[in-house]
């Protein structure tokens, strides 16, 4: 039973270390690394095959630290690209990066439906199963040489004592195996096999409710991040503005679209024709692009799939984070200065095609951002009034609600 709990434990903690390191990677290095091709830094799975795991430990966690100590490998990894300093990690445990170097390893599990796609996305499970079966097979094979020995033993003891023995009749296999289900010790063992088995199946179905990494939903209009935030560089804000003063990042309106599309209409790429993609906004606005008009009679709303779905119990305010603690944020994360804020928790959306969910938003990757993110107090007016009101607690002096935030619209009305 130890060691079957062993090996589940194991497995277990191999599967999670995968699956974290692909969690940390896409937050923290997406941003300069890719795993088969060079970007800013260079691409990491040869870099991993060849290096030694105690120097990636220590230049992963601080690498210009390591560059000023006067290390040769660390100099020379720095030479790669002399204008691109490698980020810091200092809040990244031994654990976590080893658990990166796992992902980097192990490579992107294919979607299903390409090739080696279902083995892939099934290797956990098939490990853990793998491994329980094993215990099972390993544990049978034991017992019966016990089993046999005690036989031995107990013969010995008798042929000692005197006691002759009669060579009992050799039995058909059918008879032994129904002589085996009356043993009360073998039922038990075999009862506890299923038990075991039944719970890692069911430990990891629970273990993954709920959570919908890469949840990619067929939407009514085939809008590219890709091409306007990445290509075209047009800010996050200029579309999702309620994410900077509202609790909500907000969908934008299609009047926002018709501020370009009303000239870009993507006529070079589909032999003078209107791009379909942009007839599906005209058709919603009821806009003739000919005649330039509006016909409200026309109008119908486009039905978008919703991506990033929270429980209702829970409450994230998109203004108090990427406003308040917007730097804290992009130094735990290691983002450029170029980059939004928004790439924290949405991951790299300038390169994705179509938009899916890139951060798991459970509670523990929630609690571990909170835990390991270290606030950028001085200069900020939210943590400035809260020292303020500590001074006047400390002084004995009236403080209100009003004074501590209770009158922003958010504290009230979700």
């Amino acid at each position: 039973m130890f060691t079957a709990l062993s090996v589940l434990i194991v497995s277990g903690s191999k599967a999670q270390d995968v699956t974290e390191g692909r969690t940390i990677f896409r937050e923290r290095c997406t941003s300069c690394h890719a795993l088969d091709r060079d970007l800013t830094g260079p691409a990491l799975q040869p870099i991993v095959a060849s290096t030694d795991e105690a120097f990636l430990l220590k230049w992963i966690n601080n690498a210009p630290a390591l560059i000023a100590s006067g290390d040769k490998q660390a100099i020379e990894a720095s030479k790669w690209n002399p204008n691109a300093e490698m980020t810091a990690f200092p809040t990244l445990t031994d654990v976590q990066i080893k658990s990166i170097l796992a992902y980097v390893k192990a490579g992107e599990p294919k979607k299903a439906g390409e090739e080696g796609g279902a083995a892939a996305t099934e290797e956990v499970s098939n490990f853990s199963l793998a491994g329980v079966i094993a215990v099972i097979i390993v544990s049978i094979i034991v017992l019966v040489i016990l089993a046999r020995a005690i036989k031995m033993l107990e013969r010995l003891i008798l042929q000692k004592q005197g006691v002759v023995i009669v060579d009992e009749d050799k039995m058909p296999i059918s008879a032994g195996i129904a002589r085996l289900f009356k043993n009360k010790k073998f039922i038990f063992f075999f009862i506890l096999c299923i038990v075991a088995v039944l719970s890692t199946f069911g430990w990891m179905g629970m273990w993954n409710t709920g959570v919908h990494t890469g949840y990619q939903p067929v939407q009514p209009i085939k809008f590219s991040h890709e091409l306007h935030a990445g290509v075209n560089q047009i800010d996050c804000q200029y579309c999702h503005s309620g994410a900077f003063k509202s609790k909500n990042a907000a969908i934008p309106s299609l009047n926002v679209c018709m501020n370009c599309h009303k000239a870009v209409q993507g006529r070079d790429n589909h032999d003078g024709n209107i791009s379909p993609e942009i007839q599906k906004i005209y058709n919603a606005l009821g806009y003739d692009a000919d005649k330039m008009t509006y016909d409200k009679s026309k109008e119908k709303p486009v039905e978008w799939v919703r991506v990033h779905n929270l429980p209702d119990f829970a409450y994230f305010n998109h203004s108090q984070h990427v406003v308040v603690a917007e730097d804290a944020i992009r130094k735990e994360k290691g983002l450029k200065p170029n980059e939004p804020v928004c790439f924290a928790c949405h991951g790299p959306v300038d390169t994705m095609e179509e938009i899916y969910q890139y951060s798991p938003l459970t509670m523990k990757w929630c609690i571990n951002c909170h835990k390991e993110t270290q606030l950028e107090v001085k200069g900020n007016a939210y943590y400035d009034k809260i020292i303020e009101a500590h001074e006047k607690i400390k002084k004995g002096e009236k403080i209100t609600p009003a004074s501590l935030g209770g009158l922003e619209c958010g504290k009230c009305h979700y």
